[in-house]
């Protein structure tokens, strides 16, 4: 008897925990085009409430300036830098135009499926090509990946949209988007979910900085709230846990406040808000980038991403601990000058390279391990005399997490 009542104990809290774990959900939402000075001088309430939960900092797109990884501060291009936590030089998506999407960098749609083929997706957007390009629902590129629930296409609809000149339309589509998407994670629940919004973006287009373009910048306020106030419900109901972060894909021009895609400071400043817990210096303090959100989404819901895409990531989680940030690596004379800032004092790097990019091509890289030193040091001397190459992949690898950089040029 007493074995039995052990056993049923034992069976109780395994069912417990398993359950414990399927409660953690994740919602992230991209607002189109407001740069970090905007949103810092709007009133904005309900990304307030929710940065009280977690924090707010100013963030970046567009890759290092000046460098290999430089990145278009273009909507489609930022989006997908979240997606696949990659710039653009990986990618491939250069333009809103999606033309030659490399999909060997997987998304987090693919890394959660992959990870829980059983748990749900949905997408909530007023552009249809997230989805289908951009996520790649379905395509044989991303393996057949499917998106459990979806509502998007209204740009499309011009019979319940009609496409008037002041792009009034572009809000019904985004109000229609918030709305099925609050009341879709209300009732249902997905695991994990992504809403864009276009509206604003629209605004910053035809009028610039104007009282317009801040009007819309309190209408997407409003709708995040709507979205908070469904994940909230689910929270205080349902016991779930929810991570959610608010980002945008791109700053606007200095001048007017009209154009981007370009390097200016304020076209690549951008800004973050969440509820997350336990976040890190390099949150608070390190202007994280958009490829940033994807690891850390990960690491909450402990997203199984193989070695060889972990490698490839260009972001650092914002959570937790970490080991190692900005890293950076020149090649002299034969040698690699690696240099990156510790997180920790404590620990050593793992010094790994390889002088392929087969990954890029839907293929494999065999890295070797060249050294291991003190995570403290935050510099290395790494001879490569040995392995002559015009072009090099190094990870640096610390306890707690990886940064990469490549060096020359591929052939």
């Amino acid at each position: 008897m007493l074995k039995k009542i052990i056993l049923s104990v034992l069976t109780f809290s395994c069912t417990a925990l398993i359950v414990q774990a399927q409660q953690k959900k994740a919602l992230f939402i991209i607002v189109d085009g407001i740069p970090a000075d905007v949103i810092e001088k709007q009133p904005t309430p309900h990304l307030h409430n929710i940065a009280k939960a977690g924090g707010y900092t100013r963030a970046y797109v567009g890759g290092e300036k000046g460098g290999y990884s430089q990145t278009p501060t273009i909507s489609a291009v930022g989006y997908n830098s979240l997606l696949t936590g990659t710039w653009v030089n990986k990618h491939n998506v250069w333009d809103n135009d999606i033309a030659a999407q490399n999909y060997s960098y997987g998304s987090i749609f693919r890394f959660f499926k992959q990870t829980y083929p059983q748990k749900k997706t949905a997408i909530f957007s007023s552009w249809q090509d997230n989805r289908t390009k951009l996520v790649g629902d379905g395509l044989p590129q991303t393996g057949q990946l499917k998106i459990d629930y979806h509502v998007d296409g209204l740009e499309k609809d011009t019979v319940r949209f009609p496409h008037d000149k002041d792009s009034w339309y572009m809000h019904l589509i985004d109000e229609e988007v918030v709305n099925n998407a609050a009341d879709y994670v209300r009732k249902e629940a997905p695991d994990l979910t992504w809403v864009y919004l276009e509206y604003t973006d629209d605004m910053g287009h035809r009028y610039g900085d104007s009282e317009k373009f801040y009007a819309a910048v309190k209408m997407m306020d409003d709708q995040v709230g709507r979205i908070w106030d469904a994940l909230e419900y689910r929270r205080k109901n349902f016991g779930e846990e929810w991570q959610i972060f608010i980002t945008t894909d791109h700053g606007r021009t200095a001048e007017t406040g009209k154009g981007h895609g370009g390097q200016s400071d304020r076209e690549r400043t951008t800004w973050m808000v969440t509820n997350a817990k336990g976040l890190n210096d390099y949150f608070k303090k390190g202007q994280p980038g958009i490829v940033d959100i994807l690891p850390t989404m990960a690491r909450f819901m402990n997203i199984n991403i193989p070695l060889e895409d972990t490698r490839e990531l260009d972001g650092v989680p914002l959570t937790g601990k970490i080991s190692l940030t900005h890293p950076g690596a020149t090649l002299e004379n034969g040698s690699l000058q690696l240099t990156w800032k510790a997180a920790e004092k404590k620990g050593k790097v793992k010094i790994w390279v390889t002088t392929t990019n087969h990954f890029n091509t839907g293929g494999h890289d065999t890295y070797k391990l060249l050294g291991e030193v003190p995570l403290q040091q935050e510099q290395a001397n790494i001879p490569v005399k040995d392995m002559p190459s015009g072009f090099y992949k190094v990870v640096m690898e610390g306890p707690d997490n990886m940064v990469n950089r490549w060096v020359g040029k591929e052939k």
